[in-house]
């Protein structure tokens, strides 16, 4: 690892310059492999463990540079298409992932297809060289600032729902593609609904092959469940990938000199810099005494390094040609319940402060001005915001269920989804 950080010392001292532009800069870090250093080397990457990537981009905050892109074109899209793309795609779809040209979100979820996945509705029916999609999806993070999407639709519907499903690599840039924001309680807009009215995406861009997109889908999933879970670590840019959210043009300096919000973006609460937040504001207003809020501390903490050493384990496992079965699913349960332990503390230590909230710019500075500390706000935001993790990214119950399925070897509960073709089986709603 120590030669690997040389050689990157080696390339930064020699490439980066703060006055760059943002798509320049990502453009040279995505080509000579350090933006995603774990992606295998025929995609972009140098095939390193999760936590040598992670001491990686690490080194490059360290430096003073601007961090890889993140988004889940980075997390989700990249390594899914390594594995299942073929050698053409990979130079199509996963280039302009490492050097931050697009953006991605993921169309997976649907009204009446949430926790029961494969029973998703959105149809794509093949016509010449492309398919048309009909269909609605909903929870679409980043949706809004989207390049392309990662689009899971039914393409065989007269098979047993998991045969039946398809995935596509589908351009978000159409006519017929309407996004639109959803409110959350905390004021913000993270997720979206996606309506597509004969839509269409190339034959070209279906991954993994016709009626094959359960399996590639689970390949999204896992990465999905390893990537939210406890442990993580990784710094990202503060910069925007994609076309639309305008960052690509900038100056690559201004994103470095930058300090992201405690609370931007709602996940702040399972961050290391989250729970040392929590001891200056305990320090402040007196609780750090009280031993109820020291032993909540103390168990953030405990859970946090959990997760770490679950990661490293996972890590030596492989090593020896050996793998953590439900690893993912346990990562995601552990952030579930550092996102609730979080909540919860960071009430304690607010008191009747917590309950104030503020639900935009304007709304928010005159909150922070009335109180004096615009800390309170970032708090209250982690608050509202922690009921959605144990949710997107498969239920809390969704994890459990696949542990005791797939890992403990329970026995399912009874049904003939297996068998029966996806047209004849009963729909929701």
């Amino acid at each position: 690892m120590s030669a690997l950080l040389e050689e990157l010392d080696t390339w930064l001292d020699a490439n980066w310059d703060p006055d760059m532009s943002v798509a320049a800069w990502w453009e040279l870090l995505g080509l000579a492999r350090w933006a995603a250093p774990s992606l295998p080397t025929h995609a972009f990457g140098r095939d390193v463990a999760r936590n040598e990537a992670i001491a990686i981009a690490k080194h490059i905050a360290a430096k003073g540079a601007l961090n890889a892109p993140g988004g889940l074109g980075m997390l989700l899209a990249a390594p899914t298409i390594a594995t299942h793309g073929t050698p053409e795609q990979v130079e199509r779809f996963v280039k302009p992932i490492v050097t931050g040209a697009q953006a991605w979100c993921q169309l997976f979820s649907e009204p009446g297809a949430g926790s029961d996945l494969a029973g998703l509705g959105t149809r794509a029916v093949i016509d010449g060289e492309e398919w048309v999609v009909n269909g609605q999806k909903v929870w679409t993070s980043s949706g809004h600032i989207a390049d392309m999407g990662m689009l899971i639709a039914r393409s065989a519907p007269d098979v047993p729902k998991h045969q039946g499903i398809s995935w596509f690599a589908f351009d978000m840039h159409q006519p017929s593609v309407e996004v639109r924001p959803l409110r959350e309680m905390t004021g913000r807009a993270l997720f979206n609904e996606v309506f597509l009215s004969d839509a269409r995406v190339a034959d070209s861009a279906l991954i993994g092959g016709p009626h094959n997109g359960w399996a590639v889908a689970n390949t999204t999933l896992a990465y999905e469940r390893s990537g939210l879970g406890a442990g993580a670590g990784a710094p990202m840019a503060l910069a925007n990938p994609g076309t639309i959210a305008g960052d690509l043009p900038k100056r690559a300096g201004d994103y470095v000199v930058k300090q992201r919000s405690p609370g931007a973006g709602g996940g702040g609460a399972m961050t290391a810099g989250a729970q040392r937040l929590f001891i200056e504001m305990a320090k402040q207003n007196g609780m750090i005494a009280d031993p109820s809020v020291r032993q909540a501390l103390m168990k953030l903490h405990t859970l946090s390094e959990i997760g770490r050493f679950t990661t490293l384990r996972q890590k030596a496992m492989r090593e020896r040609g050996q793998d953590l079965p439900g690893a993912g699913n346990i990562a995601k349960l552990s952030m579930s319940d550092i996102v609730r332990q979080s909540r919860d503390l960071g009430l304690a230590i607010t008191g009747a402060y917590g309950t104030l909230h503020a639900y935009d710019g304007a709304h928010r500075a005159a909150l922070d001005a009335a109180t004096g500390n615009p800390f309170f706000g970032h708090i209250t935001e982690m608050a509202l915001f922690a009921q959605g993790p144990p949710i997107y990214g498969g239920t809390d119950q969704v994890q459990r269920n696949i542990i005791g399925e797939r890992v403990l070897g329970l026995p399912k509960e009874p049904n003939n989804d297996r068998t029966m073709s996806w047209s004849e089986l009963p729909k929701n709603g």
